[in-house]
């Protein structure tokens, strides 16, 4: 069994998959970075000086009973709240993560089409004498009848 494991996490696919998971996490960080301290911003400030992390609602008052002007001090008084600018900024972060790997994978997609592309080898040819498409390894023309050979198609 420990030689099956060894085998498993020495292959390719899951030094592959750490790595993956290592970088993506790192990018998260980065995005979660440009969301809160970037993007929010603004936009709070174009809906009249609003903070998204500190948006909540009181579910249940905590020891001392009044109004929480940020959500540290309703978490420190012990009040349940809904966090729902939180929720707004991961929204936000995972539709930028989203975009951006749509754009990585379609790229990633396209080269990999034009590589395919650039190795396929062909599999019809064109008849020399009535110009139509035919087999590669066809040796009468379908169309016309003619011989076809080496020389001539």
């Amino acid at each position: 069994m420990l030689k099956e494991f060894r085998e498993f996490a020495l292959k390719g696919n899951a030094i592959d998959l750490a790595v993956g998971i290592i970088v993506g996490a790192s990018f998260t960080a980065i995005v979660n970075s440009i969301v809160a301290d970037i993007i929010m911003p603004p936009i709070g400030l174009v809906l009249g000086d609003v903070d998204f992390s500190n948006l909540f609602w009181v579910l249940k008052q905590g020891e001392a009973s009044a109004h929480y002007p940020t959500l540290a001090d309703a978490q420190a008084a012990g009040a349940v709240t809904i966090n729902y600018g939180l929720f707004i900024n991961s929204l936000i972060s995972f539709l930028i993560i989203t975009v951006v790997l749509f754009f990585l994978i379609r790229s990633v997609n396209r080269l990999k089409r034009k590589e395919e592309v650039a190795h396929a080898e062909p599999t019809t040819k064109v008849c020399p004498y009535c110009l139509s498409e035919v087999s590669i390894k066809a040796t009468r023309c379908a169309f016309c009848t003619s011989e076809l050979n080496v020389e001539t198609g």
